[in-house]
């Protein structure tokens, strides 16, 4: 049985009760003769029929008043309670029921507690989610440090000493032809140590630990002219920005170094760091071998990783290859710094 039918039930049988009470009261306190009673009469209809039918007439709509009255606030708490069931936040009605906001209160309260739990629960799913990640993150750089050491404490060793016996070799004037095969194994083996620096750079970047964008890039082209016999030119501008943004235009440049050392050939390198119109710039110019655009744009995974991270901080990458004249690579991203502003 519904809860209108119910309350329409319930008041029926207490309209019953409420008038046969009244009939044998009125019957026994102010009625002699019983049976005149029965003999009256509205219009056509005896008293006592017409008094039943109105009796139950209002009971009627008593109960359905009721009924709906109380549905309604019943349906209401069901609805929370459901919605709690289903880890939906509830909805506070705009002016709660009287007889029910105790129990609104409850459901109010335990839909309180158990966000509580899921959000405890979420943040410490998450905490160990990021201790993972930071856990192999040091993993990685471990392991490639490690490789990077013992790469540039063997191979790397070796690959000069090689050079500097080659280059003995070739002082002592041996014949054209046998010369001639030298100079070509002294030039793999010079190719080989520019991919032994370009893959140690790659294990091993250099971060800026603490030091602005331009004394990082300054050091690392630094470095990079006591190691490489390329001729190397900067121009570097002072600016101020983020923390982040330093961070990732460091990257593109060590991957953009990285690559013209691996594949340009190149005898000079070309570095500008410079801040136009609210606009950072940073570009990249070799005049080694460069390259077919639409080959390399493809399949090359330095390409497509300075471009997601010029892409992370809101910038745009762009490089120009033409084959036999060299790569300009350039990056440009929005410095959204105000003036002022420090790092936390």
């Amino acid at each position: 049985m519904n809860t209108i039918a119910r309350h329409i039930f319930t008041a029926v049988l207490y309209s019953l009760l409420i008038s046969l009470s009244m009939i044998a009261l009125t019957l026994t306190v102010f009625v002699e003769d019983w049976f005149s009673v029965f003999e009256k009469k509205i219009g056509d209809v005896s008293f006592l029929l017409a008094a039943f039918i109105i009796m139950v007439t209002m009971a009627l709509v008593i109960g359905i008043v009721t009924g709906v009255y109380w549905k309604q606030r019943l349906n209401r708490v069901e609805k929370q309670l459901m919605e709690v069931a289903r880890g939906q936040k509830t909805t506070t009605p705009v002016e709660p029921y009287k007889e029910l906001k105790t129990i609104e209160q409850y459901v109010q309260q335990i839909q309180s507690k158990i966000n509580s739990q899921a959000e405890h629960a979420q943040r410490l799913a998450t905490e160990r989610a990021n201790e993972r990640e930071q856990s192999l993150q040091e993993i990685v750089v471990q392991e490639r440090n490690r490789l990077a050491r013992e790469l540039h404490d063997s191979v790397s060793q070796q690959l000069f000493a090689a050079s500097m016996m080659m280059s003995a070799i070739n002082d002592t004037n041996p014949e054209a032809e046998i010369k001639k095969q030298l100079v070509l194994v002294e030039q793999m083996i010079h190719q080989s140590q520019l991919e032994m620096r370009a893959l140690l750079l790659h294990l091993r970047p250099v971060a800026l630990k603490g030091k602005s964008l331009q004394e990082g890039v300054e050091e690392l082209l630094v470095e990079l002219i006591q190691k490489v016999p390329m001729e190397i030119d900067w121009k570097v501008e002072p600016f101020v920005v983020d923390k982040g943004v330093e961070d990732q235009l460091f990257r593109i440049l060590q991957e953009s170094v990285s690559n013209t050392l691996r594949h340009a050939e190149a005898n000079s390198l070309q570095v500008m760091l410079v801040e136009r119109d609210q606009t950072v710039i940073l570009r990249v110019v070799d005049d080694g071998v460069g390259f077919d655009m639409q080959t390399r744009k493809t399949n090359s995974y330095g390409l497509q990783n300075m471009q997601e991270r010029a892409l992370e901080v809101g910038g745009t990458f762009k490089i120009v290859s033409v084959p036999g004249e060299g790569t300009r690579t350039e990056v440009k991203v929005p410095n959204l710094r105000k003036d002022g502003e420090k790092d936390d």
